[in-house]
Formats: structure tokens, C-alpha cells, sequence
């Protein structure tokens, strides 16, 4: 547990630091059982020693009375075997062996020869010799002291990222500040950057996948009658015609928003979609609706969507930057809700749309204030709604006549 809470709060950067206590804690916990008991084999490997005129007892005495230099304590495998001999690594004649307790010698190699596995938290080492069999032990240090000894470093670049150090929450605060200063001044300019590069057909592909989620999340078919859509779009045509883009390049959609309630919006490629709510709301005044549209068409031809979306992408990207692999869930709602987010906008692209709009309703010859009293109708009819809510609930929280 203390590993996820540790990995959740660094926001993944702990997670190799996990992994390896984990992994310690397996190797630490797991042993390597032997076929039969251990003295019945060692009386076994005397007897025969004892058959081929070798005397294991003088082998013991002459290696004590050597000048050899023990390394650890540990345990010996043979090759492709399971069977496990508690031994003890040495030093001898410029050779590394392998000695049983009983005093055999189990393997030797020059140091040279030797495979030693790089250290790593307190993981057992294994020596492999060269004809396949390994010594394993958990007295790191020796081992350390034997590769200091002839000439190799005593621990290796994974073993120091692995120790915990106080430097390391200092790393991490530079993380979180360089995330920073990245989301504050560079992500704007690679923003930019994005924006001029990118193809056409970029934002049409960004908005057929938006409408086509919008469509299946939340929004539905039309209900607006044949004569209130010909209205409208007569004035957004004209509109239209006076944009920097023309009219070939902005489509004019009617959608019922149901959750969404009364809008409109612009897609990065010059799609555009009005709600019925909000046609309803303007009550036959075709001349506020066409001041909403052209308040998107300003979204649209000062590329508003497409920075968007852009901001939010490279925002995914950031926060995957800093926690690794997030899950494929989570991926798609920080990439695809980029389309989403598009839907809103800062308060300075707002009043650039507005300015834009305002040169796009005199050319068309409509009164610029439009979209103002449609705000003015929005805002009151929020209002109405929230008082509404407010009555029904004092209503029910009333006791009735006669209740007692």
C-alpha cells in the first residue's frame, strides 16, 4: 500500500523506486529448496571422495592453511539444477572458488571470467562462473569489496537512482517547477507554432470527431420547424459572405442541445451549431441569432478552437510527461476531451469575437447591439430558472395543511 500512496503523490516519478522494494521483497522472501537433506548429500560427496583416494578433511586443512581471502557467505547452484550448497566465496592463487563447508571445491575462475550482476538495493547478487554455475548471496557489500579489489566500481548507476536520498524531493520540486515554466511560457509559443503548421485538414478531422461525440453524448436531432432554420440561415449567409474565409467555408447546423440548453458554438474547421433552446429563447428575433453567429465566425477565423484544443493536448502531454503511462482511459479523456474544452474560451478571445463580430453585423447591415440583448434574454432566463428551482424546493420543504 505505502508503495501506491508514494507512486500517486510523486505522480509516478516513484514508480521504479516501487518496483525495486517489490522486487526486494520477493527475492528477500523467496528460497531455493534442496532434493534431500543437506548433510545426507555432503556425506555422500565425502564418501565418494573417499573411493577416488581424495581426502575432503586434508583439503579443508590445506585450504585453511593457505593464504586465501574469504568474500561471503552464501549459497552455490550447478548448473541447470535446483539444488542449493551453502558455501563460502573466496580469493585463492588469483582464482575466485566456490568452497563447500565440508572444504570441496565447487567451482573457480579467474575474476576475469566472472559474471557478477550489478547491485541494486539490497536484490541478492549472483556470480556465474564460466562453466554455468552460480554462487548467490546477500552480503553486497563483500561482493563490492571483491569488484573494488580487482580494479571494478563498487555499485552501479541503477543501485544509486534506486537509494532514497533527501536530493531527491529536490528533484522533484525542480520537476514540478520546470512543468511550470513550461505550461507558463512555452507551451503558448509551441501553441503558436502548432496553429501556422497545421494543414487543413487537421481541423476537419478534429471536428467530425468532436460533432460526432457531441451528437452521441449530448446533443440530438433538430426540432425547429423548416421556415425558423430558413430564416436563419438566409442571415448567416449574409453574414458569411462578409467574413475573411467566405461562405464555402462555414456549415450551419441546428441541433437540439437537451443539457446543453441555449447555445452556440464553432468547431476549428467552420462548422457551426445553434441550439433550439437558444432560438427559442430569441423569440422570433432572427437579427440576435445572426449576432450570436457572428460572434463564432470570429472564434473560428481568429483560430480560437484550434489553440484550444492544441492548449489542452499539450496539457495531456505534460501531465504524462510527469506520471508515465496513465492507462488508455485516461488518455483519451485528456486527448479527446481536448475537442471539448474548445467549446469555452478566455475572456480575451471573447472580446476579440465580439470586436470581430461587430465589424461582420455592420457590413451585413445588422445592428451590431443583437448579441448584447440576446445576453441580456440569456441571463434572465438563467435567472427565472434558478428562481424556479428555488420555489419548488421551498415548496417541498413547506409542511402542507394539515400535516401534523
Amino acid at each position: 500500500m505505502s508503495n501506491v500512496i508514494v507512486t500517486v503523490l510523486t505522480l509516478g516519478l516513484m514508480r521504479p523506486w516501487a518496483a525495486v522494494r517489490i522486487a526486494r521483497y520477493v527475492n528477500e522472501h523467496t528460497a531455493i529448496r534442496s532434493d534431500g537433506d543437506v548433510g545426507e548429500i555432503l556425506a555422500t560427496v565425502e564418501q565418494e571422495g573417499s573411493r577416488s583416494g581424495r581426502n575432503s578433511w586434508s583439503l579443508r586443512a590445506l585450504t585453511l592453511a593457505s593464504d586465501e581471502k574469504p568474500a561471503c557467505r552464501g549459497d552455490w547452484h550447478p548448473r541447470g539444477s535446483s539444488r542449493s550448497v551453502p558455501s563460502r566465496l573466496i580469493e585463492r592463487d588469483g582464482q575466485v572458488r566456490a568452497i563447500a563447508d565440508d572444504g570441496a571445491e565447487l567451482a573457480s575462475a579467474a575474476f576475469s571470467k566472472l559474471d557478477i550482476s550489478a547491485r541494486v538495493g539490497s536484490i541478492p547478487r549472483r556470480i556465474e562462473f564460466p562453466d554455468g554455475s552460480l554462487f548467490e548471496t546477500t552480503d553486497n557489500g563483500a561482493i563490492d569489496e571483491l569488484q573494488l579489489a580487482n580494479g571494478r566500481k563498487r555499485a552501479g548507476f541503477v543501485h544509486g537512482l534506486e537509494r532514497f536520498h533527501p536530493r531527491l524531493l529536490i528533484f522533484v520540486a525542480a520537476v514540478f517547477l520546470l512543468s511550470g515554466l513550461v505550461y507558463r511560457f512555452a507551451l503558448p509559443v509551441l501553441v503558436e507554432v502548432a496553429v501556422a503548421v497545421t494543414p487543413p485538414v487537421v481541423p476537419r478531422l478534429m471536428s467530425v470527431s468532436t460533432l460526432e461525440t457531441l451528437d452521441r453524448t449530448v446533443l440530438s436531432e433538430t426540432k425547429l420547424d423548416e421556415a425558423k432554420r430558413r430564416a436563419i440561415s438566409d442571415g448567416f449567409a449574409r453574414i458569411a459572405v462578409n467574413s475573411n474565409r467566405g461562405p464555402s467555408a462555414y456549415t450551419l447546423n441546428f441541433r437540439e442541445g437537451r443539457a446543453i440548453g441555449p447555445n452556440a458554438f464553432a468547431l476549428p474547421d467552420g462548422t457551426l451549431i445553434i441550439t433550439d433552446e437558444l432560438v427559442d429563447l430569441a423569440d422570433g428575433d432572427t437579427e440576435m441569432l445572426v449576432g450570436v453567429l457572428a460572434h463564432e465566425i470570429g472564434h473560428v477565423e481568429l483560430e480560437h478552437s484550434l489553440r484550444q484544443i492544441y492548449h489542452a493536448a499539450g496539457m495531456a502531454g505534460l501531465i504524462m510527461l510527469i506520471a508515465g503511462d496513465v492507462g488508455d482511459s485516461v488518455e483519451d479523456l485528456l486527448v479527446q476531451g481536448g475537442g471539448l474544452l474548445a467549446l469555452s474560451y478566455s475572456r480575451g478571445a471573447e472580446a476579440a469575437a465580439d470586436r470581430h463580430s461587430v465589424e461582420l453585423m455592420q457590413k451585413a447591415g445588422y445592428d451590431p447591439t443583437a448579441i448584447a440583448l440576446l445576453r441580456d434574454h440569456r441571463e434572465k432566463a438563467r435567472r427565472h430558472i434558478r428562481y424556479e428551482h428555488f420555489v419548488d424546493a421551498s415548496r417541498h420543504a413547506r409542511p402542507q395543511e394539515g400535516d401534523s
